[in-house]
């Protein structure tokens, strides 16, 4: 990147592939700041939802989402996303949003709207005084920063990354989400070339962590 003291790290990886855990970890590690994109989404789906806009509606998609206001609230080392001023709570992670994110994340409409906005997380980072960006998503590495300094891809066995979920008490169609990432027309869920790809399923949190942390210290300087 352009600035050579700050860092832009890139995770993909469908569902409970690893991306949350090993974004935050990284974040500690080197004051980085964490932005999880999925929550975008998220927040994205449960405020349309909330405006029951439904995702076939592309028509009223588009109109709902030109109408709202993006911004970032910084809450320690993470980046929330504010619409309208308000930030989303744990409706984000409900049934009800989990079964249509999907849906509205494939919408190249509300792809477009994102895509300024995810970029300029990495102004908020420099902003807040952060040493870089940790960002989380699915395309991350391909779409988002395809020059990020750091690249990686995690996945796992889908029964595994099921019985991630279920011990997180969370319900998650795993297979139909893969199905949905993977196969929609705009960004699809894919390792970038290049990228470090990294198979999570029989490696505990800090095998990860420190697998994708090795490139990083080294590049910092710093143990």
């Amino acid at each position: 990147m352009a600035d050579s003291h700050f860092i832009i790290v890139a995770i993909d990886g469908g569902a409970a592939s690893g991306k949350s855990s090993t974004s935050r970890t990284l974040s500690e590690r080197f004051n980085l700041l964490h932005v999880d994109t999925g929550s975008f989404y998220r927040a994205i789906t449960a405020e349309m939802l909330r405006r029951n806009v439904p995702s076939s509606d592309l028509a009223a998609v588009k109109a709902a989402v030109e109408r709202v206001q993006l911004g970032t609230r910084v809450e320690g080392r993470s980046a929330r996303m504010e619409i309208d001023g308000r930030v989303s709570g744990d409706e984000i992670r409900s049934g009800e949003v989990n079964a249509h994110v999907s849906h509205f994340a494939a919408i190249p409409e509300i792809r477009g709207a994102l895509l300024a906005y995810q970029r300029g997380q990495a102004n908020v980072a420099r902003a807040n005084g952060f040493r870089g960006l940790v960002m989380e998503g699915r395309d991350i590495g391909s779409v988002i920063f395809p020059d990020a300094d750091f690249r990686f891809f995690l996945h796992a066995d889908p029964e595994e990354r099921a019985r991630r979920r279920a011990n997180e008490g969370q319900r998650d169609s795993i297979a139909e989400r893969d199905r949905l990432d993977s196969s929609r027309k705009t960004a699809p869920l894919a390792c970038p070339p290049g990228a470090i790809s990294i198979d999570t399923t029989f490696l505990t949190l800090p095998e990860v962590v420190d697998k994708m942390a090795a490139p990083i210290a080294a590049r910092l300087g710093v143990r």
